[in-house]
């Protein structure tokens, strides 16, 4: 064991680097600890995020102000367990540690400090960790959170009999609430290398993390056992084998029900915004192509990002809510046993959980899935899960499919999801048995306290993950709805004669002017469509997607939702009606009698609309999230993989449900 070493006094302090930088301080700890909630209470929204060079993993450096060393910047590192681990989150931590990496665009030299975030209730685990820290001779202070805890529970810690155990200044803080911050602040300021032998060997450095931990909880006690018994109990229903799923299940449907009926308020908000928007550059230039392309190609594509923010804050709020109380660790405990059979782990269910609002930021979250193998197959599935954007075309088909009757409509639309839900797994173990396989990693984690979660961390986390999807994904959104708005733009067409003999005349008769203008709007709106490259592809592509029953008028609607699904609903609206409306309940009398170039088919058959359904719930039918996934991977062929699987296997299922149903006579 390390010899007793007293606390430091500010004297003995370490100058301000000779490089003149910014001081850094190196944040530690285990998983769940609280680690995070102490970064956001110091650095607030004063941070940058980044990955770590050639990995996916994510860094975040923020900003505090130390009383002596002024401005300085704290780097979160990955919890891990132990430093001496393989896995890639300790090979980061420790290569940080010795100064050799730093998040991309960032500088590579040793932090000036470190602090270790240890949890007051189960210090001699924790203390391990600050064990494998403090050999490596850095200036380090203990940061001992969830004190208020540890009181509850009757733990009475000897601070100064910590301090001296362990060699360096221990400070007890409660991140939540923001107890203690400042103290900490002033001993990362004080803070020295810790003197004494600290173990080499980890068998050793873990009696020597007991002694400690015996040491400081001597005095006081170790506190009572209730907690523990009431945590024990709540744990049996909530990681129970039957009750367990249920709990998950109850807790994930309250979950997405806050996000879509708060989200809905906000996000019409945004839509009726950008709108305005577009009338208003309309309005106040001249027409032209420049117009149209600010009206119809920029802010279209902004709107179509930020409309979705809502949804994204929402879902990583209630995430962190989740997981900042202790549940969100029992529910990837229960889905462990769910996803194993499937080649995947308990790791994935929160990226899958969140590509359900958008596939852009479930993939992103796939960084936090420890196994190469997992996350990769995690992220090329991410995008069978139904995601808010196929939710209007949902709700066009459904209607379409049983108009007036609400029951079969809500029954279809849940198949949708469940549909995606079984692909994205049978996949997961198609992948994992071919080109991904491996032996699975086996889920190694601990079962945090329950608490009661930071408000405050949750709406930071929101705000911090809207940044990060407003800056990788809408800057994607963007540039493919611009290079969508072009090829629908053009060829420029002359109108078609029929809407030039209504506008001669409107001119003739006032009376009529107002209804024969708009139509002859309608018949322009129809040609332009027609006619642009869109247009033109679809008509090209009509054979190829004979088998699935589609026309000219559906293939093109297809095409153009690579740039985001819902443009699926307006494009069809100006295809088929002539209108540009957004709105599926609205769309669905006016395209719902629409018919094929002979005049009599029906564009939207049964038998075509279930295949329409069915190809858009299996599809890779979104270019951003094409784009999200080469990023992500470091490769644009596991893209091109994902792309390939999905849309083949879209495209085979689609066939077959229409096949299928001409043999069994639905029209």
């Amino acid at each position: 064991m390390a010899a007793s070493v007293p606390v430091v006094d500010a004297v003995d302090a370490p100058a301000h680097p000779a490089t003149g930088q910014a001081w850094r301080i190196a944040l530690l700890g285990n998983p769940n600890t609280g680690k995070t909630t102490l970064f956001n209470l110091l650095s607030g929204l004063r941070h940058k995020t980044s990955n770590f060079p050639g990995t996916t993993q994510e860094a975040r450096l923020g900003r505090v102000r130390l009383a002596r060393h002024g401005a300085a910047e704290v780097i979160d590192l990955p919890g891990v367990y132990s430093l001496e681990l393989g896995q890639a989150e300790s090979v980061i931590c420790r290569a940080v540690l010795a100064g050799v990496t730093a998040p991309v665009g960032d500088r590579a030299e040793a932090p000036n400090a470190a602090v270790i975030v240890v949890d007051a209730t189960n210090l001699a685990r924790n203390l391990t960790l600050a064990g494998e820290a403090l050999r490596r001779r850095l200036p380090t202070v203990v940061a001992l959170n969830m004190i208020d805890l540890a009181r509850k529970r009757g733990m009475a810690i000897d601070i100064a009999a910590l301090s001296a155990a362990v060699g360096c200044e221990v400070v007890p803080i409660c991140a939540r609430t923001g107890e203690g911050a400042a103290a900490l602040l002033g001993a990362i300021d004080r803070a020295r290398p810790a003197k004494g032998e600290v173990p080499e060997q980890e068998d050793a450095l873990a009696s020597w993390a007991q002694r400690a931990a015996g040491m400081a909880l001597a005095e006081g006690g170790g506190g009572s056992a209730a907690a523990g018994r009431v945590t024990d109990r709540v744990d049996r229903v909530l990681t129970h084998g039957v009750l367990g799923p249920v709990c998950f299940a109850l807790v994930m449907t309250g979950l997405f029900w806050v996000i879509f009926s708060l989200a809905a308020t906000p996000m019409e908000w945004i839509g009726a915004g950008v709108s305005w928007a577009q009338r208003a550059v309309g309005g106040a230039m001249p027409a032209g192509l420049v117009r149209d392309m600010l009206a119809d190609g920029v802010m279209a594509g902004v709107g179509t990002a930020v409309t979705f923010v809502p949804q994204v804050a929402l879902l990583f709020g209630l995430i962190s809510l989740l997981e900042d109380s202790g549940y969100l660790a029992r529910a990837a405990f229960v889905m462990d046993r769910v996803l194993g059979p499937f080649g995947l782990s308990g790791h994935s269910f929160v990226p899958l959980l969140s590509s359900h609002a958008c596939a852009l930021p479930g993939i992103i979250a796939c960084r936090g899935v420890p196994d190469r193998r997992d996350r990769l197959a995690t992220i090329l599935v991410a995008p069978f899960m139904s995601c808010t954007a196929r939710i209007p075309v949902y709700v066009l088909l459904c209607t379409l499919l049983f108009r007036e009757r609400p029951a079969l409509q809500a029954l279809a639309f849940a198949g949708c999801y469940l549909l995606g839900i079984l692909a994205g797994l049978l996949s997961a173990l198609a992948a994992r048995r071919t080109i991904l396989r491996g032996a699975a990693r086996p889920m190694a984690m601990e079962l945090p306290t329950y608490k009661w979660p930071s408000v405050r961390t949750a709406a930071l986390t929101a705000v911090d993950r809207s940044l990060v999807f407003l800056r990788k994904a809408g800057t994607v959104i963007l540039v493919i709805s611009m290079g969508l708005w072009w090829l629908g733009a053009f060829p420029r067409s002359e109108p078609p004669a029929a809407a030039v003999a209504l506008r001669a005349r409107a001119d003739a008769e006032p009376e009529r002017a107002e209804g024969l203008r708009a139509e002859a709007d309608h018949l322009e709106a129809k040609h332009r469509a027609r006619m642009s490259f869109i247009g033109r592809a679809g008509a090209a592509l009509e054979p190829v997607f004979a088998p699935l029953g589609w026309d000219r008028q559906l293939i093109t609607g297809v095409v153009a939702s690579f740039a985001a699904r819902e443009v699926f609903v307006s494009t069809m609206a100006v295809v088929t009606a002539g209108e540009a409306d957004k709105d599926a309940a609205s769309v669905v009398g006016k395209v719902g009698g629409a018919t094929r170039d002979d005049g009599v088919t029906p564009v939207f058959t049964a038998a075509a609309s279930w295949s329409l359904l069915v190809y858009y719930v299996l599809s890779m039918q979104c270019l951003p999230t094409l784009a999200v996934t080469a990023r992500e991977t470091g490769s644009v062929r596991w893209a091109l993989l994902q792309l390939g699987w999905m849309s083949g296997l879209a495209f085979a299922a689609a066939a077959l449900v229409y096949q299928g149903l001409r043999a069994a006579g639905v029209a």
